[in-house]
């Protein structure tokens, strides 16, 4: 049946309507996508092509070169080598184990450093690994040659540390070694540079205190690589900037002497320019190796050096600290001589102890010392004099002394774990042990015993104040990229001129009157003659039970239990230059022990070099040349041995 016109009209109409809404929704659809495209194109195009080139382009830091040490005299002390090593794209290898198996007949493989390598490829086969780290010329050279067979192994070259010196820095200096995750831990907001693999930071010594200066800044390099991760090629490289070069103010000949001349002893010496506070060397005795550090130090190496009852990884010179014993006389003679309690031409008598509220002090001379001036209290280093003294004087002004030429003070030096020591008080003794002061401490604390504590270096100053009248100050850095540091010269002291006059006297004869305790190591030439004092500090009281079974002294105890022996001294005694202070552990008495030791580094700082068989005591000339010979060969041994390692 034909439809009527009406009906096709109304048909018509309603496909029109619909077209048209249809039309509508698809021109709106049209539309938002329009704009989105609009949007993601222009509008975000800067955002998609950052991401676009991040997925393409990378950035790579550049480690910088860090900056070298050298001593005074421009000598090397801390050095960038080349470090070659093998490196393993296992994407580029594809047979990994056959590649290993054929560079493993070409150079020597670590197992351990080889297990290493697997499980990085294990955790990702995108980024190249190393297979081989520090190895020689020769191998990284085979390796090039047989490149061609060996796909995917590729040599490099980088930098490492070396301490051409090895131990006679080792203390000062310190070491470097791989960034650990407890080094990340300890600094804020880490450096970039500390996150690339392998990458070395110092540990100890200066090499840690002056990690800022001497890191350096990195460089970068924008490289292209393909969705696999692999380089294409580099795009540009923008060099860092290398670390600083540090100027020590030390002498490596003079810092070698001492640790030669100390080879077999556990000791410390440290020798200062009183004029101008520069830290000449600072020896520590046993030392070790930091290039084993830097390498990696083995598990039986690392345990030998912590089971060593000699120490070896202290720095005895900055970090032990001992009681100084009759060397801190000269500081309650002064804190006397200032508060006006005696002068110079006072006396005590000494029958050889002093009975202080029913306890008797003794002297170290049992039968006593007679009457005794300032001047024979310190040649002679009679002990109750200063008992006498400290009753006279009190803790107080003696402890104000011992502050004010040097003693308890916490040095600013880039070295680790440096002491301040200990110079007690009333007020000290009651927060720390909760105690009141009693005489005995104030007694005990007047020859260097008790409470009282220094290190050697704090003894090396107080001997340059005494030496000058100025409050020397100790300076181990001598200039910064050229730049010098200030001075350590210091400023007055506001002593009596007379009365450091009078400790000066004393002293000089101490090491040159025959009366004196240090008369055996005296020096003979006359431009050079040394002012000094002996000293021995206690370890331990010998008990009854022991003085019963015959242990009457020192050499009839264990080496641990014998008392520390020391010296201080400076040099020439009427022109003064440097000041030194030698502490031996357990070395028994400082005139037998210490003052030799002192007088040979004195000898050798003065002179340069080995100094003549005339300036020593004609009776000690057979023993210094033999000494002399004896060093000289170790010395030339030390030497080969450091260019067979360069």
């Amino acid at each position: 049946m034909k439809r009527v016109s009406r009906d096709n009209a109304e048909s018509n109409r309603l496909l029109n309507r619909r077209a048209l809404i249809l039309g509508a929704a698809q021109a709106g659809m049209l539309g938002v996508l329009g704009l989105r495209m609009r949007y993601l194109q222009v509008d975000q195009a800067d955002q998609f092509r950052l991401l676009a080139d991040e997925n393409r382009i990378k950035i790579r830091l550049i480690p910088p070169a860090r900056g070298q040490i050298y001593d005074r005299n421009g000598r090397v002390i801390a050095e960038n080598v080349p470090s070659y090593r093998i490196m393993l794209d296992a994407e580029e290898a594809g047979d990994v184990e056959d590649v290993i198996a054929r560079l493993g007949r070409l150079v020597a493989l670590d197992p351990a450093e080889l297990a290493k390598a697997r499980e990085e490829m294990r955790r990702s086969r995108i980024h190249p690994v190393t297979i081989a780290d520090r190895v020689s010329w020769d191998e990284l050279s085979r390796v090039a040659v047989n490149a061609p067979a060996l796909p995917g192994v590729r040599p490099e070259v980088g930098l490492s540390r070396r301490y051409p010196q090895a131990e006679d820095y080792s203390h000062m200096v310190g070491y470097v070694g791989p960034v650990s995750d407890r080094d990340l831990e300890r600094i804020k907001a880490p450096d970039q540079l500390l996150r690339i693999p392998r990458f070395q930071i110092g540990k100890v010594g200066l090499e840690v205190r002056q990690e800022d200066l001497l890191r350096g800044k990195a460089g970068t390099r924008r490289i292209e690589q393909n969705a696999s991760g692999r380089v294409i090629r580099e795009l540009d490289r923008r060099e860092g900037e290398p670390g600083k070069n540090i100027q020590l103010t030390t002498d490596s000949n003079l810092q070698a002497y001492i640790k030669d001349r100390l080879h077999n002893e556990s000791a410390a010496a440290v020798v200062i320019d009183v004029q101008t506070g520069d830290i000449l060397a600072s020896g520590s005795t046993p030392a070790f190796d930091p290039n084993l550090f830097v390498r990696g130090i083995s598990v039986a190496d690392y345990k030998a050096l912590l089971e060593n009852k000699y120490r070896p990884l202290p720095n005895k010179a900055v970090q032990g600290v001992y009681p100084p014993g009759s060397t801190f006389k000269m500081v309650t003679a002064l804190a006397a001589l200032e508060s006006g309690q005696m002068t110079p031409n006072d006396t005590v008598y000494c029958p050889g102890h002093l009975e202080v509220s029913s306890r008797r002090f003794h002297c170290w001379k049992r039968v006593g010392h007679g009457n005794v001036d300032l001047n024979r209290s310190l040649r002679e280093s009679c002990d109750v004099y200063y008992y006498e003294m400290a009753l006279r004087t009190g803790i107080e002004k003696i402890s104000e002394m011992a502050l004010r030429l040097g003693l308890g003070q916490d040095y600013d030096l880039p070295m680790t774990s440096v002491s301040e020591g200990l110079i007690p008080t009333k007020e000290w003794k009651r927060k720390a042990r909760g105690e009141d002061w009693v005489i005995g401490d104030s007694i005990n604390a007047s020859i260097g015993q008790g409470f009282v504590l220094t290190s050697p270096l704090h003894l090396a100053v107080m001997t340059a104040r005494i030496a000058t009248g100025r409050s020397v100050m100790p300076r181990l850095i001598k200039s910064i990229d050229g730049v010098e540091t200030p001075s350590g010269a210091g400023e007055d002291l506001g002593l009596n001129p007379n009365h450091l006059r009078e400790i000066r006297r004393a002293m000089f004869a101490v090491s040159n009157n025959k009366r004196g305790t240090a008369y055996r190591s005296r020096i003979e030439e006359d431009a050079y003659r040394m002012a000094g004092k002996t000293g021995t500090s206690q370890v331990r009281n010998i008990t009854a039970a022991e003085r019963a079974r015959g242990v009457t002294s020192n050499k009839d105890l264990p080496w641990e239990r014998r008392d520390h022996a020391l010296f201080v001294n400076y040099a020439p005694a009427d022109n003064p230059r440097i000041a030194v202070a030698v502490v031996i552990e357990h070395g028994g008495g400082g005139s037998t022990a210490a003052a030799p030791v002192a007088r040979d580094i004195t000898l050798q700082a003065l002179y340069g070099d080995t100094p003549p068989l005339a300036a020593y005591p004609q009776s000690d000339r057979s023993r210094i040349k033999a000494q002399q010979e004896r060093l000289q060969r170790e010395r030339e041994a030390r030497d080969a041995s450091v260019k067979d390692r360069a």
